[in-house]
């Protein structure tokens, strides 16, 4: 065998041992290329060096080209391979010829392939041979794309070792991995099916004693070793066990298994098996490989479609190729609407956010990002409309609140400085007036200020509640009260049960401050007069209780949005009928926190209908029943 660094050797000398040589000596490149073509090669093939040299040599039969390839292959990753083949001779006659390869090194480079041929003794043996081995190596060429083709790895497994045995001749085959310090047996051959998933200790296995010696393959016989003692002695006959390492991404992952009852095992079986290996490494590598894609791939996918901002992928062009259901939600355009056509509004640059409406009125926040690696663009946007809102919302509330702060003190500082300029001068009734005034208007900022305090806690979820049981009808009584003598075009009346409300779960203090506000309402927002109804009844285990006006009325889309916080059903109500926007929203909150719930409604006829239900108390037990239950 031949193994030499050209650039070790002097070149005159080189080429004389390589002209007096009595074997064919042919080096080639990495691409096959013929770079030496001695004085043998010239009479046993019948080309000169001249015609050789430069180009590839038409020496190799077609039907031994993968043979040829895969020796190639084997010297390139560190072996040396010797076989008996045929090649051509320029008349056309085929050679029966022994090849003796090694790799051309440059340093610790490998740079090419030194072949050695020289002709076999036994022409039939190697004819017979030759024939053999093309045939196994174009049935490992089958094996190999049939494997490859497969991408559940179960699957390969299981082609893997049914392969084994067809090319090695085997008798039964297996397929271990390696986990931790274990082995586990995933698929077999001809083995009884109890096998599969049994699990024995690396550490006392042939696949250590394999890994310690650095090499690919292992044969183990009955006369070097006992198989009695392992998980295969349940095949009859055992007597040789062949095996070769699978490697995935350059570690060990787990070998094969080839099993010999009756047959024999020689230097091509073992050929066979280490080559069957290297490639079931990597048909298990592209399995492994392509089922994490398609992990990923899903996961990627459950993110896209389940993620609440919209996002959509364009092309080089700017044309959607990818559309999620929450993109179709917030535009109004369904993904086949869209899917390859341009994006439906405008593409800020990458890193910079735009904040645009929609036509519905929606706003978003768009921002988009380039794939370095396509082209692509990854465009993300998302709804901030009621971000947008409650921000205009707090601008208006500030200023709302300004204004409602002050017209109560700019009254109350007029009068206090007139009654301090001019307190001699005033008579006792003008000063009572003054006073008066002063009053009612730190009367109606303390309203204000507990209205804003009340709406700070209801926000923090820190509402002062007590549930107690009281009776509905009573509070309902005490609003409704002086309400009459409030205005001359508006009538109030009262409607409930003959026979009274149940008393009612809640915190009585809570209910007088959310009527109170409901009645209100009623009145503001009902500038014209007209009728207030309250009535309440029991219904379904609870008390319902509305309020209905015949005011302006409430539009269909904003009867949730006015139990927020700082909105009223219409930008222009502030202007129109004052306040802050807050009572609402601390209506339904003492409702809720009471265990209730309060409602807009169209009220029939015109108007509005404010509806609340609260929770009825429930019934003490009777003197009786304490008593039994004390004697119980």
């Amino acid at each position: 065998m031949w193994v030499f660094s050209m650039a070790d050797i002097d070149d005159g000398i080189a080429r004389a041992v390589l002209a007096s040589s009595p074997n064919a000596v042919v080096a080639l490149d990495r691409d096959q290329t013929v770079l030496v073509w001695n004085n043998a090669a010239e009479r046993l093939f019948g080309w000169t060096a001249e015609e050789m040299v430069g180009r590839r040599a038409p020496i190799v039969p077609e039907e031994l080209t993968a043979e040829h390839n895969a020796v190639l292959e084997r010297v390139r990753t560190g072996g040396q391979v010797s076989l008996r083949t045929k090649r051509f001779r320029r008349d056309g006659t085929l050679l029966d010829v022994r090849v003796d390869t090694s790799a051309l090194k440059y340093g610790n480079a490998v740079i090419g392939y030194v072949s050695v041929h020289h002709l076999s003794q036994d022409e039939e043996a190697a004819s017979q041979r030759v024939a053999r081995r093309a045939h196994l190596v174009r049935r490992l060429t089958d094996v190999v794309a049939d494997i490859n083709s497969e991408r559940e790895l179960p699957a390969v497994l299981d082609r893997i070792a049914a392969s084994l045995t067809e090319l090695t001749g085997a008798d039964a085959g297996g397929f271990v991995l390696i986990e931790g310090e274990f082995l586990r047996l995933v698929s077999g051959y001809r083995l009884p099916e109890e096998l599969r998933g049994a699990t024995s200790d690396l550490r006392t296995s042939l696949v250590d004693r394999l890994l310690r010696t650095g090499r690919t393959v292992i044969l183990e016989t009955g006369e070097h070793a006992h198989l009695d003692h392992l998980v295969w002695s349940k095949l009859p006959g055992l007597h040789t066990i062949a095996l070769g390492l699978a490697a995935v991404g350059g570690r060990p992952y787990g070998a094969l298994y080839a099993l010999f009852a009756k047959g024999k095992v020689g230097h091509l079986q073992l050929e066979l098996l280490e080559l069957l290996a290297g490639h079931a490494g990597i048909a298990v590598g592209n399995a492994m490989a392509y089922q994490e894609a398609v992990r990923q791939r899903a996961q990627e996918r459950a993110v896209f479609d389940a993620s609440a901002d919209g996002i959509a992928v364009l092309d080089q062009r700017g044309r959607v190729l990818r559309w999620n259901p929450a993109a179709g939600e917030l535009t109004g355009f369904p993904a086949d609407k869209v899917i390859g056509e341009p994006l439906p509004f405008e593409l800020p640059e990458p890193g910079r956010k735009l904040t645009f409406q929609l036509e519905s009125g929606r706003w978003l926040d768009v921002v988009s990002a380039v794939i370095e690696e396509t082209g692509e663009v990854v465009v993300d946007f998302r709804d901030v409309t009621r971000a947008k809102e409650l921000e205009e919302a707090k601008d208006l509330f500030l200023a709302t609140t300004g204004h409602e702060l002050r017209t109560p003190i700019t009254v109350v500082r007029g009068f206090a400085g007139m009654l301090a300029s001019r307190w001699d001068k005033l008579t006792d009734e003008e000063r009572r007036s003054a006073v008066h005034a002063i009053a009612e208007r730190a009367e109606s900022l303390g309203t204000l200020m507990d209205q804003l305090l009340l709406g700070a806690r209801a926000g923090a979820g820190e509402l002062p509640i007590r549930i107690e049981s009281f009776d509905l009808a009573k509070k309902v009584h005490a609003a409704t009260l002086g309400l009459p003598g409030l205005s001359d075009r508006h009538t109030v009346e009262v409607v409930l049960p003959p026979e009274g409300l149940p008393p009612v779960a809640g915190d009585a203090l809570a209910t007088e401050i959310l009527l109170g506000q409901l009645l209100e309402n009623a009145f503001k927002y009902s500038p014209d007069g007209g009728l207030i109804r309250v009535k309440a009844w029991p219904e379904d285990g609870r008390v319902v209780l509305v309020v209905d006006d015949e005011g302006i009325g409430i539009s269909p889309s904003d009867r949730e949005r006015i139990f927020e916080r700082f909105v009223q059903a219409d930008s222009g109500d502030r202007r129109r009928f004052g306040g802050v926007g807050l009572g609402l929203y601390i209506v339904r909150s003492l409702a809720r926190a009471q265990g209730g719930e309060v409602s807009a409604h169209p009220r029939p006829g015109g108007g509005t209908r404010m509806r609340l239900v609260l929770g009825i108390a429930p019934t003490p037990p009777s003197a009786s029943e304490e008593r039994r239950s004390i004697l119980d």
